[in-house]
C-alpha cells in the first residue's frame, strides 16, 4: 500500500502533486472512501464529523474533486458482513482518513479488521494528523487521550517511524520545536515533526518528505 501521511491535509501543490502521481491518475477519476472514526474518539459526534464527511473544512481531503466519496465507520464493520464491505475496500482509489484520536482509530481499525486488509490494498492511503500517526508503531506520552483496553501507546506499526504533526501552528502554542524534541527522546525508532504544510510519502517502504513548509527528522 502507499501512504501519504500528512499533518493537515492536501495543503498545498507539492502534497497535491505528490498525490496525483501516487494515485497514477487524476483525482476526478479516482474514488474515495472517507474514514471519521478517529474523531469519535477525539472530539466526540457532532458538526466537525459531519464537516470532514462533507468536504465543508478548510483542510483540503473530501473536497478535492473525487469521482465519488463514500464513508467507512469502523466502528460499525465489526456488526456487518465482511462480504459488505471489503470489496468496498479493495476497489477504492484511496482512503481519506480524518484526524481525532490515534489510540481509538488504532484500536478500530483492529477491531473492524481493516488493518489487517491494509497491506494488501491497492489504493492510496491518505491520513490527517491521527489518521498519519496511526501508522506509526507508537505515538508517545504526550499524544495518548483515549486509552486503549492494553493500556499502552502502541499503533499499527505499518511504517517504521513516528509523527509529531502541526509543529509550530499558532492555534497549538505546546506544539514546538522544543516540544517535539522531548517526544522524540522517548520514541524508540526515527520520528518526524511536521508542521501543516509537510507530508511524509511512503510506497515500497521508501520514504520522501514532500514539504512546502518545515520539518525535522530525529534519529533514534
Amino acid at each position: 500500500m502507499k501512504f501519504l501521511l500528512t499533518s493537515a491535509g492536501v495543503n498545498n501543490k507539492s502534497i497535491h502533486d505528490a498525490l496525483v502521481d501516487m494515485l497514477d491518475k487524476p483525482i476526478p477519476d479516482s474514488t474515495a472512501l472517507c474514514i471519521p472514526t478517529a474523531m469519535y474518539g477525539g472530539g466526540g459526534p457532532g458538526v466537525k464529523v459531519w464537516k470532514f464527511i462533507s468536504g465543508n473544512t478548510e483542510h483540503p481531503m473530501v473536497n478535492l474533486g473525487w469521482k465519488s466519496v463514500g464513508v467507512l465507520e469502523l466502528t460499525a464493520l465489526p456488526s456487518i458482513d465482511k462480504e459488505r464491505w471489503v470489496p468496498l475496500v479493495k476497489e477504492a482509489d484511496v482512503l481519506l482518513v480524518s484526524g481525532g484520536d490515534t489510540l481509538y482509530l488504532s484500536h478500530w481499525m483492529q477491531e473492524s479488521g481493516l488493518a489487517e486488509l491494509l497491506p494488501s490494498l491497492r489504493a492510496v492511503y491518505v491520513g490527517m494528523s491521527a489518521g498519519s500517526m496511526v501508522m506509526a508503531p507508537e505515538i508517545g506520552e504526550i499524544f495518548v487521550g483515549w486509552t486503549p483496553p492494553d493500556g499502552e501507546d502502541k499503533a499499527l506499526g505499518l511504517v517504521d517511524f513516528a509523527m509529531f504533526p502541526h509543529l509550530d501552528h499558532p492555534m497549538l502554542p505546546d506544539n514546538t520545536m522544543a516540544a517535539a524534541e522531548r517526544w522524540a527522546a522517548e520514541i524508540k525508532g526515527p520520528a518526524y515533526a511536521i508542521n501543516d504544510d509537510t507530508a511524509i510519502k511512503v510506497v515500497d517502504e521508501e520514504v520522501e518528505v514532500i514539504s512546502e513548509g518545515h520539518w525535522k527528522l530525529f534519529s533514534p
